[in-house]
């Protein structure tokens, strides 16, 4: 990194600064205002945000194409794409037409209040941006030289400041700026790869045989366990905020069929330099810092600037984007139902909440050290408490019962953490009967559903 480069970082940070601070909050701001953006985000402002908020684990991507190979689009990108192809027909537009908020205000309406301050401890820790943070403090460590807690504390606290005064509308605006940068800067960096070193031939006698099929050698079991991880889109908060922001239903259901598109495009670009930096870096002792370590030893000066904007870019967008998730979680759902608040006191319990995830992101990220161990962790538990009895909370007429909802979100969920921590309390260091731990929650969630869900007559509140 040289003189150029940072200079290119310094000018993206001010960029970010005057983005967010341009509109801020002002004291009579609506909740809606703070939590939605006012419901007016148009469809290019839906796509970009979307697509750059849900891709900021590049380097969980990074490291299993490292690790890999070719699977990474099998396992972070195909069952992903199918998750949200489905959100966007079955709920894109009835979540818009709902006229909420936030996930767990659907559950108090469809359930009760109890339900929906359980929901809302759920959805705040699975928002809390542990992995995101780990990669921006993996990214610092690798680009400026700062000791690894340093970089994960400077860069969660730069992403939320202009959160805090501006609020959702301030996301959308840095985001369409990171929007661009995250596509610039890979497309750069594999078009120098393929000139320089060349392109299927060269990675084809660089990597792993294993790297080149679909599996990458791991088991289908592995695999199949990413594919029902991911219908936590269908529970995503980051796609209901976005969908509930939309100016109308028609708008967000297009902007998730767009953002799909543009995913897909990304994933051809990450898994294809990912295969690049295992063929020319063949003993990295660090997976999670495979991009990093690829554009430190093959780019020039200033493009090396560039790439690393777009690595930042990327990971900010989602560092914001759920901190401010997780901390109007915080506001609106947990403060506002424990107590009741006019729209000031949710402004103000909401910036506390911007400052108890980052605490709580700073705090997992040391632990875990693993992108992917904690989407995997938060995401065995977290899907199969919420996945049913929010699903029907937008769809169908088979309901449960005040009482049966908050019992089937408690026990699956339970289920899913006892197994979880089975791996660690047992002799063996594997999950008990080998199966992971999101099947057992899955299980018991449906069969709860099977056994206590009643059809019920007329629409469901609001749509």
């Amino acid at each position: 990194m040289q003189t150029l480069d940072y200079s290119l970082i310094g000018l993206y940070l001010v960029g970010l600064l005057i983005l967010g601070f341009v509109r801020r909050l002002r004291r009579e701001s609506t909740t809606v205002e703070l939590i939605v953006g006012g419901r007016m985000i148009t469809l290019p402002a839906f796509v970009a945000t979307l697509v750059s908020t849900w891709y900021g684990g590049i380097l969980g991507v990074g490291e299993y194409s490292y690790l890999y190979g070719l699977s990474n689009w099998l396992v972070f990108g195909v069952p992903y794409y199918l998750a949200a192809f489905l959100f966007a027909l079955f709920l894109a537009e009835k979540a818009r037409r709902s006229e909420v908020l936030t996930i767990p205000e659907r559950l108090a309406q469809v359930y009760d209040n109890k339900t929906a301050v359980l929901g809302s401890v759920i959805i705040f820790l699975m928002t809390v941006p542990a992995a995101y943070v780990l990669m921006l403090g993996v990214l610092c460590e690798a680009f400026f030289g700062w000791p690894f807690w340093i970089s994960v504390t400077a860069g969660t606290l730069f992403s939320i400041v202009y959160v805090f005064l501006g609020g959702f509308r301030a996301v959308v605006r840095t985001d369409l700026f990171q929007f661009a940068l995250m596509f610039a800067g890979f497309a750069v960096l594999l078009v120098f790869l393929i000139v320089t070193y060349g392109g299927v031939d060269f990675i084809t006698a660089n990597v792993p045989s294993t790297h080149l099929t679909w599996h990458g050698g791991n088991s289908g079991w592995y695999i199949a366990t990413w594919y029902v991880i991911a219908l936590a889109t269908l529970i995503e908060p980051a796609f209901y905020q976005r969908c509930y922001a939309a100016r109308d239903a028609r708008t967000a259901r297009r902007g998730i069929f767009a953002a799909i598109g543009c995913w897909a495009v990304f994933d051809c670009m990450t898994t294809s330099c990912g295969l690049y930096a295992r063929a020319i870096l063949p003993g990295l002792s660090d997976p999670v810092a495979s991009y990093p370590a690829l554009s430190l030893a093959v780019l020039p000066t200033g493009v090396l600037g560039l790439f690393a904007l777009a690595l930042l870019a990327t990971v900010m967008s989602t560092v914001d984007s759920y901190s401010f998730l997780a901390a109007s979680t915080f506001g609106q759902d947990i403060c506002g139902r424990l107590r009741k608040l006019n729209h000031r006191q949710v402004a103000l319990y909401t910036r506390l909440g911007l400052f108890v995830s980052a605490g709580l992101a700073v705090a997992f990220a040391v632990f875990f050290r693993s992108a992917v161990d904690i989407w995997h962790a938060f995401g065995s538990i977290g899907t199969p408490a919420l996945l049913v009895p929010v699903f029907f909370a937008f769809v169908g007429r088979w309901r449960l019962k005040t009482s049966h909802a908050f019992i089937m979100i408690m026990v699956s969920g339970l289920a899913s953490g006892v197994w979880y921590l089975s791996k660690y309390t047992g002799s063996t260091g594997n999950f008990y009967l080998g199966l992971q731990p999101i099947f057992p929650g899955l299980v018991v969630s449906l069969s709860l559903f099977l056994a206590l869900a009643r059809k019920k007559q007329g629409k469901l509140p609001d749509l």
